[in-house]
């Protein structure tokens, strides 16, 4: 699956020349610690194509208006810098159903309709695409991850010994 989104990234022009529709969002959902953040960073390095890193919490806001304002210039950024991948860690954070639903403040929800507004404004052939990672999938608004916005559900399994030794030798060269 990762190597087939890669030639998609890489080869927009073949896919799209063909008819087919790129995806707007991957979904890589996956308990903690399975490598998900590697591998957004994996695929945008292989594609060789702009790479914005954030947190579901980058959006959280202390004032009304901050967090949605910190959507827009995000997906600003990504239009500046196409080919691009968004890569929001963390994603429930900010995409959880309490965040719609009325358990959060109405801020919060202005937040999460500010992101769909944006997935939903872009075209599949702006060159941009929105990485999400989660731990916790099934606490999702199922508006964020419809079809048309999360097109792609990945999940990420644990590694086995090999897989997980090699992600304690990559981060522990530095």
């Amino acid at each position: 699956e990762i190597k087939d989104l890669i030639k998609m990234i890489k080869n927009t022009q073949d896919y799209t020349s063909k008819g087919a529709k790129l995806f707007k969002g991957v979904l890589l959902s996956g308990k903690p610690g399975t490598g998900k953040t590697l591998l957004a960073r994996a695929i945008a390095g292989e594609s060789g194509v702009n790479f914005i890193y954030c947190t579901g919490s980058n959006f959280d806001e202390m004032f009304v208006g901050l967090g949605a304002k910190r959507v827009r210039e995000l997906f600003a950024e990504a239009r500046k810098n196409t080919p691009c991948i968004i890569f929001i860690d963390e994603i429930d954070s900010l995409m959880s159903k309490s965040r719609r639903f009325g358990a959060e403040h109405s801020s919060s929800r202005g937040t999460l309709n500010q992101l769909l507004a944006e997935m939903d404004g872009f075209e599949r052939d702006d060159e941009i695409m929105v990485i999400g990672a989660t731990n916790h999938e099934e606490n999702l608004d199922p508006a964020a991850v419809r079809p048309g916005r999360f097109d792609k559900k990945i999940h990420v399994p644990s590694p086995d010994v090999n897989g997980r030794k090699e992600i304690f030798d990559l981060y522990l060269e530095k």
